[in-house]
């Protein structure tokens, strides 16, 4: 962070939306145990549906809260998802090979038509043939549907009323739900009636924000924070209970409270201050890695500490005693990415992709939650090697090794991999040497062990371009899942 003598850098792993103190957390995918319920619980409801329905930026966690501990709550729901891609996206069939009792459907944000033609919309009569199939198929396989009207953006006007821009969309899924006979709620109607009872200044409260196109921070109208998360999710626990009253004995009778993950998040969309770590190798550190780059693009009240260290794994970083020492730090978010290390052959280093490097991610995210703090998975930073035009992928075992631990330990993912090599795949190896670094300590070291000349150029660490391009990458995604996070990232978007 800018102005501070030191930065913590640690790979982001996503916090996780909600407490789950009623159960196990939700579960990666895996097509042979999707059907597997949670243990203890009796009953499964799954929610299918866009950002709205999400945890990190809609009513998901909110709902599933206030349900009880009989409930096994799944929430497959996707930003930017309509009633078309969620399907092309594979993620209509994945809820139904899960057999849910129950699935709530909402889709509306996304399907509106606008002047940009987005490839995701749909036309109304689109929107209504996709509900309807969605319904016939979840009925064919024996699963209960109950359509949700889509919760209104927080669109107020001179009069002080909301003025919804899905209102056809609503209308549309009550007829569906009329003719097909299934149960309805009416999430649009009781949303509008809620926050009509608010006013404007309250109503945004329940809200995120993001920046205008000049960087200023404004109201987010459509998404949620925890406390709108709260405010909703009870709103369709209890909606459902109305529409399937068979359902109303899994509906918490008191309202859930916000654990205190939440309450710290609220405290920072506030303006509060809030310490992040950053924990890794070299790629992260403050010589050569995105960390000063990251830290840059925070807000004053935002502290920034870099403890990444050269040449450290997932396990050295732990064994030499640096992990013991960042905990003490005592951060609000630790983000963390190794992997670059784990793959040398040097037993004080060396993890295995599948086993032991998996077990000691499982370790940092453990004892990041044990002090109250959330852990954010970061995957490794691309190196930038060439061939054939595209960039040689040697990191992909630890990659997908992270992105397993963050989706079954349910905390946030940073996925720099993913994104540093689609960035670097449309340049040219020219083009990527500007970001190389002087030759890095790291790369000398591995040239004398191997009795090789010092390398030329050093593909794996960045200079300050480098640095400030994969650093902004890195806060730009993890705001997208640490929303209370947006207003204490400066500038816009890249």
């Amino acid at each position: 962070m800018r102005g501070l003598t030191k930065v913590l850098l640690v790979a982001f792993v996503a916090p996780v939306a909600f407490a789950w103190a009623q159960g196990d957390p939700p579960r990666a995918f895996n097509e042979a145990t999707a059907a597997a319920r949670a243990k203890g619980t009796s009953l499964r409801v799954e929610l299918i549906g866009d950002s709205t329905q999400t945890d990190n930026a809609g009513y998901g966690r909110g709902f599933c809260a206030n349900l009880t501990a009989a409930v096994d709550c799944v929430n497959l729901a996707k930003g930017g998802a309509s009633t078309k891609t969620f399907r092309e996206q594979g993620l209509w069939d994945r809820g139904l090979k899960m057999k849910p009792d129950y699935m709530l459907i909402q889709f509306g944000h996304n399907d509106m038509e606008s002047a940009d033609h987005n490839p995701r919309q749909t036309t109304m009569a689109e929107y209504e043939a996709n509900l309807r199939r969605y319904v016939s198929e979840a009925r064919a396989a024996g699963i209960k549907p109950v359509l949700v009207t889509p919760l209104t953006r927080r669109y107020f006007e001179a009069d002080g009323k909301v003025h919804s821009d899905l209102l056809g969309h609503a209308a549309t899924m009550k007829k569906v739900a009329a003719e097909m006979k299934v149960p309805l709620i009416d999430l649009q109607g009781q949303s509008i009636a809620y926050l009509d009872s608010l006013g404007e200044a309250k109503g945004n409260g329940l809200g995120i924000t993001k920046k205008d196109a000049q960087g200023k921070t404004i109201p987010d109208k459509t998404h949620l924070n925890w406390a709108g998360s709260f405010v909703f999710g009870r709103m369709v626990a209890v909606g459902l209970g109305d529409a399937a009253p068979g359902l109303k004995q899994y509906v918490r009778p008191d309202r859930a409270k916000l654990p205190l993950e939440g309450m710290k998040a609220m405290q920072v969309l506030d303006g509060a201050p809030a310490k992040i770590v950053l924990v890794g190798d070299s790629t992260v550190a403050l010589g050569g890695g995105w960390g000063p780059g990251f830290c840059a693009v925070l807000a004053p009240q935002v502290t920034c500490v870099d403890e990444a260290l050269n040449g450290r794994s997932s396990k050295s970083f732990i064994d030499e005693g640096a992990w013991a020492k960042t905990l003490a730090d005592k951060g609000d978010y630790y983000l963390i990415q190794f992997g670059h290390n784990d793959q040398k052959p040097n037993a004080a280093l060396h993890t295995d992709a599948e086993t032991t490097f998996v077990e000691t991610m499982r370790r940092y995210i453990r004892d990041v939650r044990a002090m109250g703090a959330v852990p954010v998975v970061v995957t490794s930073l691309s190196r930038r090697t060439y061939k054939d035009g595209k960039v040689v992928e040697d990191l992909n075992a630890y990659a997908a090794a992270a992105r397993r631990v963050a989706a079954e330990e349910y905390v946030t993912m940073v996925d720099l991999n993913a994104m540093s090599t689609k960035f670097l795949d449309r340049m040219t190896q020219a083009e990527a040497d500007t970001f190389d670094a002087e030759v890095h300590p790291d790369a000398k070291a591995e040239a004398s062990a191997t009795a090789s000349a010092a390398p030329k150029l050093d593909r794996t660490h960045l200079n300050p371009k480098g640095q400030a391009v994969f650093g902004r990458m890195v806060a730009d995604a993890l705001v997208k899942e640490q929303v209370e996070l947006g207003p204490d990232i400066v500038g816009v978007a890249q």
